[in-house]
């Protein structure tokens, strides 16, 4: 990955809808879910290295899609910070092509409906996750799309950006929000998120509260569960179903950040080491479900990747949801708070720990990701 002068990194560095309400919307919902393929695309290709088989190698490599990032954004783009940190946009999109027809209509486009950005510190032995609301309101910049222009909007959703633009344009407003260069970018879709979870025997988690969500088609009594993909997909995406929550999507992405540290705990937990079979089932769903930037898009890339990441346990990932507050004009829309959002992109981009004042007063600090669920 080039920085803003157009330089090379060196291997070492490169391996490094809101209900403010509660109300109803009109017309059709649409159904949020977590990209969690971060940590399960370093699982399986930490395994991958060790299944030493080229033919497996082909196989998973020619699975693999990727978005030549910089390409499309050029120099115009924060400053790489060389400082050893890393920073990933990781994403899950809204198509309903194909099997994702099943969660609603193909309207023709895609949005990016759960968005968050991954901060790997110097020496790879902890992270901040920063959760980015979808109906985030920020100024969206000019963009390109297939050879066309997009202008730029003042007061766009935040999730348009991928609709309009595709990831070079989520990334682009990602970098023009925060100042923070994003140094890789990943997403996921429905399906291959439901297959991950199936491949992995499912994610041991607890409700504190029984959870009905017809919706989401989710029903769960208070108690400790393994849920399956379907029942994964439901936890990350409902919203009317959480006991004590405002049906917003603020409270959907504390479950998000819950479910992510409890995959981490089933991916370090999931024994594929004696189990050639579900370590390939892992590595092919893995490599099937993703979509990477051109710098991550092979196999001894992610590998790479993997091997860097592998010490961060859940423990040492602090999550936070981007300071925000409900806007004066639209009040089913959200804005950041600039003073507080300074402190989280300052943070980044300076390699510290996000400091807890950062959140204080956002409407989306309801009370720890252990909310709901543990």
């Amino acid at each position: 990955m080039a920085d803003s002068n157009g330089t090379a990194k060196t291997a070492e560095s490169r391996a490094r809808g809101i209900r403010a309400t509660g109300r109803r919307r009109k017309g059709p919902t649409r159904r949020r879910r977590i990209l969690t393929i971060t940590l399960c695309v370093a699982v399986s290709a930490v395994l991958l290295g060790g299944a030493g088989l080229g033919y497996v190698y082909f196989k998973l490599n020619g699975n693999l899609k990727g978005v030549d990032i910089n390409s499309a954004l050029g120099h115009d783009r924060p400053k790489n910070v060389d400082n050893g940190s890393m920073d990933i946009l990781v994403m899950g999109s809204d198509s309903r092509a194909g099997k994702n027809g099943e969660y609603g209509k193909d309207e023709g486009g895609a949005r990016s409906d759960t968005a968050m950005i991954v901060h790997v510190y110097k020496g790879r032995k902890k992270a901040s996750v920063v959760s980015i609301p979808r109906d985030t309101l920020v100024k969206r910049p000019d963009c390109s799309s297939n050879g066309k222009d997009v202008p730029g909007q003042d007061r766009a959703m935040f999730n348009t950006a991928f609709e309009v633009g595709g990831p070079a344009c989520a990334v682009k407003t990602v970098e023009s929000i925060s100042g923070v260069r994003m140094d890789h970018f990943i997403e996921v879709d429905f399906t291959g998120f439901k297959k991950l979870i199936d491949a992995l025997g499912g994610v041991e988690v607890t409700t504190k509260k029984p959870i009905n969500d017809n919706n989401s088609h989710l029903h769960l009594p208070a108690g400790t569960h393994t849920l399956n993909g379907e029942q994964s997909l439901g936890l990350v995406r409902t919203r009317h179903g959480v006991p004590g929550g405002d049906g917003s999507d603020l409270g959907r992405i504390q479950l998000q950040q819950t479910f992510l540290k409890a995959l981490m705990n089933q991916v370090k937990n999931v024994g594929v080491l004696t189990n050639p079979t579900k370590l390939y089932d892992i590595a092919d769903t893995a490599t099937k479900a993703i979509t990477t930037d051109t710098d991550l898009n092979s196999v001894s890339e992610l590998t790479g990747l993997a091997k860097s990441l592998g010490n961060i346990g859940s423990d040492n990932i602090n999550m936070v949801t981007l300071p925000v507050t409900y806007d004066k004009i639209n009040p089913d829309r959200v804005v950041p708070l600039e003073q507080q959002s300074r402190l989280v992109w300052d943070a980044l981009r300076q390699d510290r720990e996000i400091p807890k004042s950062a959140t204080k007063g956002s409407a989306g600090d309801q009370g720890g990701t252990d909310r709901y669920v543990k």
